[in-house]
């Protein structure tokens, strides 16, 4: 068993909902998620949008391969309404959005035969507050293949909000 780390995000429609459906689909086809962070709301980043975010971070224990995790959570988007992803760091608001953050402490950087390009870890995950204070919340002591830092220890390079 691997264990996984995805990052949550919706800004559309019932937030919370959006997330414990999000949640409930990953349990059906990605493994167990056997630890889940408090939502988080958050200013929508990289983009203008008057609708907030509400993020999660989530720790899964799966059989899959880091490409079949990707093609799972995909399928999850699809499944839940989002018709669209974001290319080329253009961003809009979105009913969910998961991120495949690190995948035990691979380093990869990958195409997937759909297209789908997967680098772990994250590239941007440690720029991301949205992203840090939840898994930080949930795995604190978990390091970065890359930054050799611990989560707590990139979280607290933000700002207080």
């Amino acid at each position: 068993m691997a264990k996984v780390y995805l990052g949550l995000g919706t800004n559309l429609g019932d937030k919370e909902q959006n997330l414990r459906d999000a949640v409930q689909k990953i349990e059906e086809q990605v493994g167990k998620v056997v630890s889940l962070s408090a939502f988080y709301v958050t200013a929508p980043w990289g983009f203008a949008s008057e609708n907030s975010f509400l993020n999660a971070a989530a720790c899964v224990e799966t059989e899959l391969s880091p490409l079949e995790v990707l093609q799972e959570t995909q399928m999850i988007e699809r499944e839940l309404g989002r018709t669209k992803k974001s290319v080329n760091e253009i961003y809009s608001d979105r009913l969910i959005d998961i991120d495949l953050l690190l995948y035990e402490d691979l380093v990869l950087s990958v195409i997937s035969a759909s297209g789908a390009e997967l680098i772990l870890p994250h590239p941007l995950m440690a720029e991301r507050d949205f992203v840090m204070k939840p898994l930080a919340e949930i795995a604190p002591g978990l390091v970065h293949p890359v930054l050799g830092k611990t989560m707590k220890e990139l979280t607290s390079s933000f700002s207080p909000q």
